[in-house]
């Protein structure tokens, strides 16, 4: 399947029927009367987070989307059916822009969360519901409203517990497949990851999600390379695995360069917990190892984790430092707002 995480859709909802006007005519009835139905309501369009998704690849082939408009009222006090409404099935981390592509109208962060795009117009009155005691034969109804219609800009930001960062070739497909089940393509030349890769790593009974980007270069977030374009992927990640390749002769600028362009992008990454390994380390000897890793450490601040994962070295530790910060972090996150349970105690006492 194709990966896409951006589209350009257009959507309308359905109109209002109109109202019916109509007079009843019975034999025996002495006083007839209006009988004029309303219209139905038109069709809404939803959106919807669904689980099994993880791309936009489906709005490539199909951008217009309408409800359907609302049947109009009959005779007999008979009112029409509503039209039928439409739902957009999008993965779970889509968000949803007005046609600037900059206005945030929903962010689907939970699968089944759904959210209404357009209202259906209202269905018109018809003569029956304008009937009174000095108006007892109103011969007019009301049109239906009509549906609202706009382009709206689909995008994908994947949900992942971890994102890997790093210039090309720094080792991150051959991580994500070594400890997933992911198969990204791996080879010795630059940009072989077009696209964002997702895989479960499982580590001590607990499992979370890795998400590997295109490698960045000095420029990216100037559109140099692939740019920046793939980094809104790790933006919802509660930790980012930095690796470096041993195989850079300035480790210490490969490690700068990266995260000038993460600060760059901005988008809360360069406040993100980071862990800094040091890559591809069987293709060097151990003296040089050491030297580069000193190198790495003077240019983060922090003493970087030596791997392997060609070779299945140090990546135990790799993952259980991984899972230590997430599962930290998702502990601050369930924590309850002790402050705010305070104050509604403290105003249960007042009363």
């Amino acid at each position: 399947m194709k990966f896409l995480d951006e589209a350009k859709v257009y959507i309308r909802s359905g109109d209002g029927g109109a109202g019916a006007v109509s007079f009843r005519r019975e034999k025996f009835v002495e006083f007839g009367g209006p009988d004029g139905g309303d219209g139905g309501r038109g069709g809404d369009v939803w959106v919807e987070a669904v689980n099994g998704l993880n791309t936009l690849i489906d709005y490539r082939f199909q951008q217009h989307y309408k409800a359907g408009t609302g049947i109009h009222g009959m005779g007999r006090n008979r009112t029409g059916a509503n039209g039928s409404s439409v739902t957009l099935k999008v993965p779970v981390g889509t968000q949803i822009f007005e046609e600037d592509n900059e206005t945030l109208i929903v962010d689907l962060t939970k699968e089944g969360q759904r959210f209404r795009l357009a209202a259906g117009g209202n269905g018109g009155f018809g003569n029956a519901y304008f009937k009174s005691s000095t108006n007892q034969a109103p011969d007019w109804a009301n049109p239906g409203l009509p549906g609202q219609e706009k382009t709206i800009w689909l995008r994908l930001k994947l949900i992942a517990d971890a994102g890997l960062v790093g210039l090309p070739n720094a080792g991150k497909s051959t991580f994500l497949a070594t400890v997933t089940r992911a198969r990204p393509k791996i080879a010795n030349y630059p940009f072989t990851t077009l696209h964002p890769n997702l895989g479960v790593a499982t580590i001590d009974g607990r499992e979370f999600v890795l998400a590997d980007i295109p490698g960045l270069i000095d420029g990216a977030h100037e559109g140099v390379g692939l740019g920046d374009r793939f980094l809104g992927h790790v933006e919802r990640t509660r930790v980012l695995l930095h690796l470096v390749s041993a195989q850079e002769e300035n480790v210490g600028q490969a490690y700068k360069t990266v995260k000038h362009e993460l600060e760059a992008y901005g988008g809360g990454l360069e406040d993100k917990p980071e862990i800094v390994a040091l890559s591809q380390i069987d293709v060097l000897e151990e003296s040089e190892v050491k030297k580069k890793a000193k190198e790495l450490q003077k240019a983060c601040g922090k003493k970087p984790l030596l791997i392997s994962a060609a070779a299945h070295m140090g990546m135990t530790e790799a993952l259980r430092a991984l899972r230590d910060v997430i599962v930290e972090s998702a502990d601050e996150t369930a924590l309850p707002d002790r402050s705010k349970q305070v104050s509604e105690d403290d105003e249960e006492n007042e009363v």
